[in-house]
């Protein structure tokens, strides 16, 4: 598909990159000539220097012929005048990034007059993975399916586990019909494992479950599930604030660390029910002042990497506080893998998810769709979820008959209100929804898991 980018700011250059590996034709478009010139240089596409919002630019980047086009410039205002006249100049898909709060009870709204195919709000999603983290602290990243009944949690194997040293289908707790483990990442290495993989001290296991029986698997494998009360979040961010009003209406009592004394007293006017704390969390007197070790939860979110590094770096000493850590350049991810750095939540990354599993819903045959697409064991594998819409090649024999691509799994088959963890007697029926997890990147359909 032709998609045309407005903004080559990082999250423009980060999606055109993540596109660009999926096979689509990339246009992108910015007033700025300079980074035009880079990003078209480095990505090796098609740059126009212009204002996303002028008919003329939209012309010359071949808005005629084109599917979709995303615009994520740094200005609310200018990405939605964008969207409106792409769909005045041509017929295409459009999607909006609009981050401003104000926006946020007008979404819906906005959406509807404008025909948006959709509005990404990078902040929003990332306060709600980390919202869902503090709900199960044991777990270090979690993948949600079939509005929140199903999850792909993943948490570290330490070198006192029952599990180490034992084949999956040696310890029941990880292997029955409750539980089934998708993936290993070790080291570098992503597995998709078998009943035969033995589990190592130090693994990051994925597994499938559901989502009431997410505490009862971390007690059954001795993992504390104790319940977070209390907060602290470091850096009045977007994230920050999306966050601590979702906390607050679950009850938890949320301190907010903001060395910007300016920024301290426009946030405390809008969210009067959290602590707000004028001071400089690098500082390591006002995290004991602030006693840093009482809190079950620590979350940095400031605009600075490195600092947020640091800092939970620093958390991580204490061993009682579940800690999480926002980074927003992905090509940190091989540099702090390893690092103490408790779940990272990178809104980009969540950003480019979500507009991968559009484009791939709008690519893909009729006969099945993507409902859901995560990135996983640290992005060298991926959790689909189809819906099987028609009859096709999926669903002629049961699954121990049927010869699939290697390295792939099927987690789960969701068939009405019954989540089943299939077996080799199983089969698909028109109308489940079917998570898979697989290494190979960039599936568009299910049947393409046929080997």
């Amino acid at each position: 598909m032709k998609i045309l980018i407005v903004g080559c700011g990082k999250v423009g250059r980060n999606i055109a990159s993540e596109l660009i590996e999926e096979g689509h034709d990339i246009v992108l478009i910015d007033k700025n000539s300079k980074v035009v010139e880079d990003v078209s240089n480095a990505l090796d596409v098609l740059g126009v220097i212009g204002d996303g919002a002028s008919y003329n630019t939209l012309i010359d980047a071949g808005i005629k012929d084109a599917d979709v086009l995303l615009a994520v410039t740094n200005s609310d205002e200018l990405n939605l005048l964008c969207c409106l006249f792409a769909k005045k100049a041509g017929n295409v898909k459009t999607i909006a990034r609009v981050r401003n709060p104000i926006y946020n009870d007008e979404i819906g709204y906005i959406a509807d007059e404008l025909g948006l195919a959709m509005i990404i709000n990078p902040e929003i999603s990332a306060a709600r993975e980390i919202a869902k983290l503090l709900r199960f602290p044991s777990a270090i990243k979690i993948d949600s399916f079939e509005k929140d009944k199903l999850d792909i949690l993943s948490f570290v194997v330490n070198e006192k586990s029952d599990l180490v040293g034992k084949k999956i289908m040696d310890s029941p707790v990880i292997s029955n019909e409750q539980v089934l483990v998708v993936g290993i990442e070790r080291g570098d290495e992503a597995i998709i494992p078998n009943g035969h993989t033995v589990i190592e001290k130090g693994d990051k296991l994925s597994v499938c479950t559901t989502d009431y029986r997410v505490n009862e698997l971390f007690h059954n494998i001795g993992v504390p599930t104790s319940r977070i009360k209390s907060v602290m979040i470091v850096g009045a961010s977007g994230v920050a604030y999306y966050l601590s009003k979702m906390l607050i209406s679950s009850g938890i009592e949320v301190t907010l660390l903001e060395a910007d004394a300016k920024r301290c007293k426009e946030i405390a006017e809008l969210l009067p029910e959290v602590t707000i704390i004028n001071g400089d969390a690098t500082d390591q007197k006002v995290l004991e002042e602030e006693n840093i070790e009482d809190y079950d939860a620590f979350i940095s979110t400031t605009g600075m990497d490195e600092e947020n590094i640091i800092l939970s770096m620093y958390a991580s000493k204490f061993e009682d506080i579940k800690v999480i850590t926002k980074i927003n350049r992905l090509n940190y991810n091989q540099l702090i893998n390893g690092m103490n750095l408790g779940s990272i939540i990178v809104p980009k990354q969540i950003t480019a998810e979500s507009i991968i599993r559009f484009v791939r819903a709008m690519d893909n045959s009729q006969d099945n769709e993507i409902e859901t697409l995560y990135q996983i064991l640290n992005g060298k594998a991926e959790a689909i979820s189809f819906k099987i819409k028609e009859e096709s090649a999926v669903t002629e024999k049961n699954l121990l008959e049927s010869k699939f691509i290697d390295n792939t799994l099927i987690a789960a088959i969701i068939r009405g209100r019954k989540i089943i963890t299939p077996s080799g007697k199983d089969k698909f029926k028109v109308g489940d929804s079917v998570v898979i997890v697989t290494t190979h990147l960039g599936l568009n359909d299910i049947t393409d898991i046929l080997a």
